[in-house]
């Protein structure tokens, strides 16, 4: 369900793109160093955008240095962290967590059995030190879980759940950003879900799989009612971003918001009208 809030490599400027680059690296070796190569797993281009994001509201030291991975392993690369890398990599590893947990315990598929006995271990001090973050996460994957198995056929409710969850990720803590930045979050956290299921409507029908869209998806205006959607999701979320005193890596940031996050669902259509013709 992650991966849609990246970049539009070719409108950003070779500097940025780098900088963007070196924060991503920064959050993937933060996950190595402190969750292993189980939890390096787990990152996302979502979560990334919320340590460039709140590294550049709360201006935070940023930390430089280069190392070498199994991707690179010849050349050192830079790679960029402040405080919100490890926050991070917290959110990160107790999101996979609780979701492999539920995927054993809702489905018994043994994949959620064995990341959650994997994982168990390292996610303790991360739930213990983010119990709002880690109480969200649980309550909201779990009412998405009664969602799937109550087959809601209308998006606004699961989409909702991932919403709660994404606003609490986004609230490091409670000060005058707070409400801002939640709001900021449900938004986001709606449009990741819908798309994830616009994404997904095509092998779900397949595989018979749950997808809150199927019964819309046989309307003739199926793909505009996406679009309208995703539309509104985003305007709100960009509405919320825009009120906050982000000076540093405003670029970036924007080119996330207004085009990045557009990247899947372009690929969608283009594949679509090839389909068509």
């Amino acid at each position: 369900m992650f991966g849609y809030v990246t970049i539009l490599e070719p409108e950003l400027k070779v500097k940025d793109f780098r900088r963007y680059k070196s924060f991503y690296c920064g959050l993937c070796r933060e996950l190595r160093e402190r969750y292993g190569h189980l939890g390096q797993m787990t990152l996302t281009y979502d979560m990334t955008f919320a340590v460039l994001l709140l590294t550049s509201l709360y201006e935070t030291e940023v930390r430089s240095e280069k190392v070498r991975c199994k991707v690179h392993p010849v050349k050192k690369q830079e790679i960029l962290r402040s405080v919100f890398t490890e926050y991070g990599a917290d959110m990160n590893l107790i999101l996979a967590y609780y979701h492999l947990r539920d995927d054993w315990v809702d489905e018994k598929k043994i994949g959620g059995f064995l990341g959650t006995c994997a994982l168990r271990r390292r996610v303790k001090k991360a739930v213990k030190k983010y119990p709002r973050q880690s109480h969200a996460i649980q309550k909201e994957l779990k009412a998405l879980a009664r969602c799937e198995q109550d087959g809601i056929m209308g998006i606004d409710q699961p989409a909702g759940c991932f919403g709660r969850l994404m606003a609490e990720l986004m609230v490091w803590k409670k000060d005058q950003w707070e409400e801002t930045l939640r709001t900021l979050g449900f938004f986001l956290g709606k449009f990741i879900y819908i798309m994830d299921s616009y994404d997904d409507l095509e092998k779900d029908l397949k595989e018979g799989n749950y997808n809150p869209l199927r019964t819309i998806s046989e309307e003739p205006d199926y793909h505009e009612r996406c679009r309208d959607m995703l539309c509104m999701m985003i305007a709100e979320c960009s509405a919320q971003f825009e009120k906050l005193p982000c000076i540093l890596d405003i670029d970036i940031l924007r080119n996330i918001l207004y085009d990045g996050v557009w990247n899947r669902f372009r690929k969608i259509e283009k594949e679509r009208k090839e389909k068509e013709k």
